[in-house]
């Protein structure tokens, strides 16, 4: 069975070089998707960091729009006490690049069941196929384990087999040698590329606030999300910042993004133009609180289309994700693990 280990929508977006000129064993159709979600990814690190952005509208501003760009003062902030307001600002970005760190590192310790549905085209009533993976934690990864196909589990001596590959992958991944170390090392070097990446965009787009709107017991601000014309991108991740725009809805009480919309708004090239993203494409992403203070994506949805060399291609997918259980780092969720295998095949652990 193929297994895929995915640590990180950014590390993707860097490999659709290779994979666009034919390395890798990836199908053109499985490095776009794993591109186009770093796009997502980026789109909802700048969601997230709108939320540190407030403004009281100008006072000849006469209805509730509202241009993001300075930080709110709140009655104990430095600003409402005479205090430095770019201290003010600074302040509230760091909680919001907390947010996202936190969200990063949840991730990294929770396992959960992904369930895609793919589709010809986004107006088809039915998928023309459906997954459901088990998504579960490795250390500097994440293992993916197919546990049905249209509706048909895998065997149990198949399922079996891809737990004991994941036991020796933990047992791996929980012991401190070099090799291990060496790993480590790039995980972190790839989680701060991210970081680094949250903190550029509150540059590259202009939020302004356009609604509100209940989610449950819950109020949501709603901001549309533009680029910045004074952006000028760094790097070629950056570049498509320049490129969409959307929509996003800002959880009023934890500052933390619930959902987001996004469009491409011109072609976006890849692999030195060899491929592209078609203009009109669009993606939306939502996240909930399940847990006290942890906001995790529950769905998730691409209507892509482009070009690759002379062949045009389609992704339609939906996405749902459910069954988040924490499973903490390799030592502990090898534990998890063992106890699945140690059960007899009629009390297997339904994912």
């Amino acid at each position: 069975m193929r297994r895929v280990a995915e640590d990180g929508a950014e590390q993707e977006m860097k490999l659709t070089v290779l994979k666009c000129v034919g390395y890798g064993k990836r199908t053109p159709w499985l490095w776009c998707r794993a591109g186009l979600r770093a796009l997502v990814w980026m789109m909802s690190a700048s969601a997230a960091t709108a939320c540190a952005w407030g403004q009281t509208p100008a006072p000849s501003q006469a209805n509730q729009n509202e241009t993001v760009a300075t930080a709110p003062a709140s009655p104990n902030s430095s600003t409402a006490k005479g205090g430095d307001p770019a201290q003010a600002k600074g302040d509230i970005f760091a909680s919001v690049i907390a947010n996202q760190k936190r969200t990063e590192a949840a991730l990294g310790v929770y396992e959960r069941t992904q369930r895609v549905e793919y589709r010809h085209s986004s107006s088809d009533p039915k998928p023309a196929n459906v997954k459901t993976f088990r998504l579960f934690p490795a250390g500097t990864g994440m293992d993916k384990i197919l546990v049905s196909e249209d509706g048909r589990p895998i065997s149990d001596e198949t399922y079996r087999l891809e737990l004991e590959k994941l036991e020796k992958m933990l047992e791996w991944a929980a012991q401190s040698g070099a090799a291990q170390q060496e790993a480590y090392a790039k995980a972190e070097k790839k989680q701060k590329e991210r970081m680094d990446l949250i903190e550029s965009t509150h540059n590259a787009f202009v939020f302004t606030r356009i609604g509100e709107e209940m989610r449950g017991e819950r109020k949501l601000i709603t901001y549309s999300m533009m680029p910045n014309p004074k952006y000028k991108p760094a790097t070629r991740n950056e570049i498509v910042f320049t490129r969409v725009q959307g929509t996003v809805w800002i959880d009023e009480q934890s500052k933390e993004l619930a959902r987001i919309e996004g469009r491409v708004t011109e072609d976006i090239s890849l692999a030195l133009f060899l491929a592209k993203v078609n203009k009109g494409s669009t993606f939306m992403q939502e996240r909930y609180e399940l847990f006290p203070g942890v906001w995790l994506p529950t769905f998730e949805q691409f209507d892509f289309d482009g070009r690759k060399f002379w062949l045009s291609f389609a992704i339609h997918e939906k996405t749902f994700y459910s069954n988040y259980r924490h499973v903490g780092p390799p030592k502990d969720a090898v534990e998890v693990v063992r106890s699945e295998l140690s059960k007899p095949k009629e009390e297997k652990a339904d994912p």
